[in-house]
Order: C-alpha cells, then structure tokens, then sequence
C-alpha cells in the first residue's frame, strides 16, 4: 500500500471506455466486443507556464479537455456503430494491434483525426452549450420581465432559475437514455478507479469496488461551478436595453466564468477533507447522482487499465 494523496489525474467516460490524463501521458482504453481492452496513449502536452497563472489556467485547460474529450470520443467510436450501439467489422475499423502487453489487453495505434475535424466537433459543441445555458435563459428572461428601471433584481433572478433548471432538466433527459447510462457507467468506474488510487491501495477490481462514485473534481461538479459562478458575474454587469448587446456582454465574461470556476474547484478538491470547506463540493456530488452509475467489474477493469498507462514513474509529479 502506497502513501495516501490526492492525484492531479483526472479522466472521462467514453464509448464502452475511459480516457484518463495523467501529468505525462494520455491513454484511452476501449472495451472491444470480443471483450479484450485495446489501449491507446499520447503524450500529454502541459504547457507549464500557463499551468501556473491563475484564471488564465483554467479557460486553457477547459478548452484542452473539450479538444482531449473528442479525440477519445472519436477513438471510442470507432470500435463501435454508434448509431445502432452494434460493434463495428474489422473492414470499418481498420485497425492495428500490436505489441501484446497481457492478458485480454493490446495497446493499439490509430490513425490522426483530422484537426478541422476535431476543432469543428468541438466549436458544435462549444455553440450548442452555451446557446443552450447561457443565451437561451438570458433571451427568455429577457421576454418576460419588462426592460424598466429597478427590474434588474427580477430579471437577473429569473435568468439564473431558468439557467439551473435547463441545466438539471437536461441532465435528468439525457440520462434516461439507455446508450447514455453505460457511459455513466463507466464514468463511476473512472470515480472509484481514482480514489481507490488516493487511498493508496492496490489497483484491483475488489479493491475498487469499495470506493463511491461521486468525486469532487468531476466534470459534472465543474459545469455546475459555471452555472452559479455566471450568474454571479452577470448581475454585476446589469441589463443594457439592446437584447442582441446585452447576450454578446455574456459571451464576453464567459472565459472570466470558466477561469473563476476552475481556481474554485480546484481549491475546493484540494480541500474536500476539511468540513468548512466540503460545503462547496456538495451541490456537485449531488449532481453526480444523475451523470454517473454503478458500474460492473468488467468496467472498472477498463478504467484501471486506462489509470496504469499514465501514472508516471515518479509518484510525486501528480499530486494535486
């Protein structure tokens, strides 16, 4: 049993899979149909002068993961036909294994996605969510309450209702989804896979399944810091009379909200174990409750194997 810590490693949940990203490499690990785990590394890119800078940091590293995400999105699907959830033939995948590295598990070597492509599937999705959070509850709130002096109160307060509620309400749809539950699945596995490695024990799926699946640096719990830390930036800037003005103001202070968000999750993870501070960390860890499950073993072996291909060799370099 290794010393207890918390680890800057952090990972997401993809087709049958879980990518995981560590201070040096990023691996992607895919359960194929057969059932043998084909992993795919790279090496992870820090710029370490940008790591430092507060703010800055954190709207970098928002955009690193989106770019990141895809990639492994990507690579996941192509063992699978996303469209009817049916495995794909060895013609469509035209892929390579090599270099046994065990039992049931092959490293593999994938041809490079396009980088417009990749860039253009992360700008999509860039537009759909911040349409959908950001500018969808301004234009709303923007048609209900009547633009007069001393209505800035209730317009400010009905923009944040209906920005959390499309947030929750788009959470509870998406994961009646059958397809989308099995990637939550794996998105628990990716949880306890990671605080089993915090606790120092062992990388086992008995030991794994010991752990919860709700962890304060999530993803989920990063979005949710969005959602608030907006609408604290926005009621400072009040309500210019031009509808079109007043939503372009919003686009603006986004990389404010996203830097914001990022400092106080990361401080917030870095103190989850101390009781005044833990408060922060709750609403998230509630959340998590709609965007993850509790997965199998077969799926905690997936998110082991992706978690071993990048712990570096020095224990220290990625505490958190």
């Amino acid at each position: 049993m290794s010393e207890k810590k918390m680890t800057s490693i952090g990972g997401q949940a993809i087709i049958e899979g879980v990518m995981m990203r560590g201070p040096h490499k990023i691996a992607m690990a895919v359960r194929k149909p057969d059932g043998e785990i084909v992993i795919e590394e790279k090496p992870n890119k820090i710029n370490k002068v940008i790591s430092k800078i507060p703010l800055v940091r954190g709207v970098v590293s928002f955009f690193e993961s989106m770019i990141i995400g895809v990639q492994a999105l990507m690579f996941s699907a192509n063992f699978y036909d996303v469209d009817d959830g049916t495995a794909k033939t060895e013609d469509e995948k035209d892929m390579k294994s090599e270099n046994n590295v065990g039992v049931g598990v092959s490293t593999t070597h994938q041809e490079e996605i396009p980088a417009y492509m990749m860039y253009l599937s992360v700008f999509v999705s860039l537009l759909l969510s911040i349409g959908m959070f950001i500018l969808l509850p301004n234009f709303i709130s923007g048609l209900i309450v009547p633009n007069k002096e001393g209505n800035v109160i209730l317009y400010n307060a009905v923009e944040s209702v209906l920005r959390i509620s499309i947030f929750i309400i788009y959470l509870l749809l998406v994961s009646r989804m059958k397809d989308i539950q099995r990637v939550f699945e794996y998105h628990g596995a990716e949880h306890k896979t990671i605080f089993c490695y915090e606790s120092g024990e062992e990388l086992t799926p008995e030991n794994v399944k010991k752990y919860k699946r709700f962890h304060p640096r999530c993803g989920t719990s990063f979005l949710l810091f969005v959602m608030i830390i907006s609408i604290i930036v926005f009621s400072f800037v009040g309500r210019h009379p031009n509808l079109l003005i007043n939503m372009l103001i919003r686009l603006a202070l986004l990389p404010l909200v996203a830097g914001i968000s990022y400092e106080i999750i990361k401080f917030a993870g870095r103190n989850s174990d101390k009781k005044c501070i833990s408060w922060l960390n709750q609403p998230g860890m509630w959340l998590q409750r709609l965007t993850t499950r509790e997965p199998d073993e077969s799926q905690i072996e997936v998110a082991i194997a992706s978690l071993k291909a990048v712990i570096p060799e020095d224990r220290n370099e990625d505490i958190w």
